[in-house]
C-alpha cells in the first residue's frame, strides 16, 4: 500500500461480554498489522467484522440489524461474522443477506488469512472447526477506552450448567501463562491506562491448561499476586468469579493488595437450591451467603454485583419469591438480571415446567426494581466517605463520569483535564439520576 488513501478500512462491532471486547481488540490489531485502517462502525468501511454472542437474547435478530446497518453505510462492504454465535450456528449466520464470511472459534484469530480482495460472495462462506479442536490459547487485551483495558487470562469452561452454550462455543477450560499475562499487562500500562479488568469465561479456574496440560501449575491466587506487582497499573478489577472458586485467600489478598479494588462480581443465578441443582451449578445458596459475609467482613465498603436468571424451567412463583427474598436480605450492591431463554443442545431446553414469557418478563422487572433499591442503598452507605475516582473520557450531556475503587458511579461538570486521572474525593449526595456528586479533596 503506497499511500494512506489506498489503505482499506475495517470497522468492528462487538456483542456480549468483556471477553469478546478483549478479543475484538486483538483481532483489530492483526488488521492494522496488515495495513488496514480502523474506523468506527458508523463510518464507511471496506470490511465490517461483527463479533457475535450466544448469551444475548435475540442474538440472531440483533445480528441481522447490525448487518443491515453496515450495508446501509456501504452496500458493497465485505461482512464477516466471528465469535460464539458464529461457532454455534455458522450456517444460520452465513444465510443472512449480505454476509460474506463466518469464522468459528479456532479461525477467528486468523481472519486476515481468510480475506482476499474483499469481493462480496454470492453466499456466506463458513470456516468452522469442531469445538473439540479448540484446545489452544490466544492471549488478548483491549485498548480502546483510555481509562481501562480488558485483559483475557482464561478461556473456555469445563462446567456443565444446563442452560449454557459457552462450552460448545468456546471449548474446554484453558489458561494463558502467567508470563504472557504479565507481558500484556505491562503493554497496557505503557499505554497510560490506569485500570485493568481481568476477564475470561471462568477465571477462578485459572491455571488449568496453562501449559497445554490439565493440571494446575498455578492458581488464580498466584495470578492475582503476580499482577499486583505490575508497575504503572493503579487498579486491577476481577470481572466475575464463581462463588465456589472465590477462596478465602483471594478475598484476604484483595483486602490488603496494592492495586486490586474492593469490587466483586459473583454469579448466583438462583436463590433457590432446587433451581441451582436443576441448573447443575457447583454450589448451594449457603455457599453464596458465606462468600458475601466473608467479603463484607474483610472489606465492609466492598461492592458486590450478582448475576441472576429468572424464568428457568420449573421456577414456580414460590421458587422465584425464594430468590427474591434471598437477594433482598443479602448485603449485595446491584444485580445483573437475565431472562432465561432457550438454547439449542442444552439440557434445560428439554425440561418440564416452562415459564411463560409474560411471567419471565414480570419477574425480570421485579428483580430490576430490587437492583435499583440495592444500588441506591449501597450508594447511600458510601455518602460522607473519602474515595479515589478514576475519570472516564466521554462528555455525557455536559458531565464527566467516573468510578470509585468500590464501583460507585460519580459525576461532575465536564472538564477534559480530568480524563484518565485519579482524584481523592468526598462523596456528598445522590442526584435525581442516581449518580453520586462529590467534593474534591
Amino acid at each position: 500500500m503506497t499511500s494512506s488513501e489506498e489503505r482499506k478500512k475495517v470497522a468492528f462491532h462487538t456483542l456480549g461480554c468483556k471477553l469478546n471486547f478483549s478479543e475484538t481488540s486483538t483481532i483489530a490489531r492483526s488488521f492494522e498489522t496488515e495495513g488496514f485502517e480502523r474506523v468506527d462502525f458508523e463510518q464507511p468501511a471496506d470490511i465490517y467484522v461483527i463479533n457475535t454472542c450466544s448469551v444475548t437474547e435475540n442474538a440472531d435478530r440483533q445480528f441481522k440489524q447490525i448487518v443491515r446497518k453496515a450495508l446501509k453505510t456501504n452496500d458493497k462492504a465485505f461482512i464477516a461474522a466471528v465469535g460464539c454465535y458464529a461457532q454455534l450456528k455458522p450456517e444460520e449466520l452465513a444465510s443472512v443477506d449480505g454476509v460474506d464470511l463466518v469464522l468459528g472459534a479456532k479461525e477467528k484469530f486468523d481472519i486476515t488469512q481468510y480475506i482476499d480482495d474483499l469481493t462480496k460472495n454470492n453466499e456466506g462462506q463458513v470456516h468452522s472447526c469442531e469445538i473439540s479442536e479448540t484446545d489452544f490459547y490466544v492471549g488478548s487485551y483491549s485498548i480502546g477506552d483510555r481509562t481501562r483495558a480488558f485483559l483475557k487470562v482464561q478461556d473456555g469452561c469445563d462446567y456443565k450448567c444446563t442452560y449454557c452454550t459457552i462450552p460448545m462455543a468456546r471449548g474446554i477450560s484453558r489458561s494463558d501463562t502467567i508470563d504472557n499475562i504479565l507481558k500484556n499487562a505491562q503493554k497496557i500500562s505503557e499505554q497510560g491506562i490506569k485500570e485493568i479488568v481481568l476477564t475470561g469465561v471462568n477465571i477462578g479456574d485459572y491455571g488449568k491448561g496453562e501449559f497445554g496440560n490439565k493440571k494446575h501449575e498455578h492458581t488464580f491466587l498466584d495470578l492475582v499476586k503476580a499482577l499486583d506487582e505490575v508497575e504503572g497499573i493503579e487498579r486491577l478489577r476481577i470481572s466475575s468469579i464463581e462463588p465456589n472458586l472465590l477462596k478465602d485467600e483471594i478475598i484476604d489478598f484483595v483486602s490488603k493488595s496494592n492495586a486490586f479494588v474492593p469490587h466483586f462480581h459473583v454469579p448466583l443465578q438462583s436463590g433457590s437450591n432446587e433451581i441451582l441443582k436443576k441448573m447443575k451449578r457447583r454450589y448451594l445458596r449457603e455457599v453464596y451467603v458465606d462468600r458475601v459475609e466473608k467479603i463484607k467482613e474483610a472489606m465492609p465498603h466492598a461492592c458486590i454485583g450478582v448475576d441472576v436468571i429468572v424464568g428457568f424451567p420449573g421456577e414456580t412463583d414460590e421458587l422465584f419469591l425464594e430468590t427474591y427474598h434471598f437477594l433482598s436480605e443479602l448485603e449485595v450492591s446491584y444485580l445483573h438480571v437475565f431472562t432465561y431463554s432457550e438454547r439449542d443442545n442444552t439440557e434445560a431446553v428439554l425440561m418440564e415446567g416452562v415459564v411463560p414469557d409474560v411471567v419471565r418478563a414480570k419477574r425480570s422487572k421485579m428483580l430490576r426494581g430490587l437492583s435499583a433499591k440495592k444500588r441506591n442503598a449501597f450508594y447511600q452507605s458510601q455518602l460522607g466517605t473519602e474515595r479515589i475516582v478514576l475519570f472516564e473520557g466521554e462528555n455525557k450531556q455536559g458531565y464527566i463520569h467516573g468510578f470509585t475503587e468500590n464501583y460507585v458511579k460519580v459525576k461532575t461538570p465536564w472538564n477534559p483535564e480530568l480524563v484518565n486521572t485519579l482524584h481523592k474525593v468526598k462523596l456528598t449526595k445522590i442526584d435525581s439520576d442516581g449518580i453520586v456528586r462529590f467534593d474534591f479533596l
